[in-house]
């Protein structure tokens, strides 16, 4: 079994409801050929992606990358989530940015031998 366990949180639970709906009705949309409910699903299809941003930064959702089987729980609530996750594009745009990152961020670039 996996130990990545991605997804299983209330962030990533309720931004994929809200998506689902939108696409929804903007198949509806498609099917009547509606510009409102076209404009309107994807007005919810980008609710979806700012609510599970804001969940996962208050702490709903979880970082990427392995975690301890006993945080795997959907309603485990993630306690670093204040200072930024390693590796997270969402904490990356909110501005949080752990220690590790910034450290990485000021690394050299390491460049890799040419394919010949």
């Amino acid at each position: 079994m996996s130990l990545y366990d991605e997804g299983h949180t209330i962030a990533g639970w309720t931004g994929c409801a809200i998506a689902t709906l939108g696409s929804g009705v903007v198949g509806a949309g498609v099917c009547t050929g509606s510009v409102p409910a076209l404009v309107g699903g994807g007005v919810l299809v980008a609710v979806s992606v700012l609510v599970t941003w804001a969940l996962h930064l208050s702490g709903w959702g979880k970082p990427p990358g392995v975690r301890p089987r006993e945080e795997w729980g959907m309603r485990t609530r993630d306690t670093q989530a204040r200072g930024g996750h390693p590796g997270c594009v969402g904490c990356a745009l909110a501005g949080r940015r752990p220690a590790s990152a910034a450290v990485a961020a000021r690394a050299e670039p390491v460049t890799l031998s040419s394919a010949e």
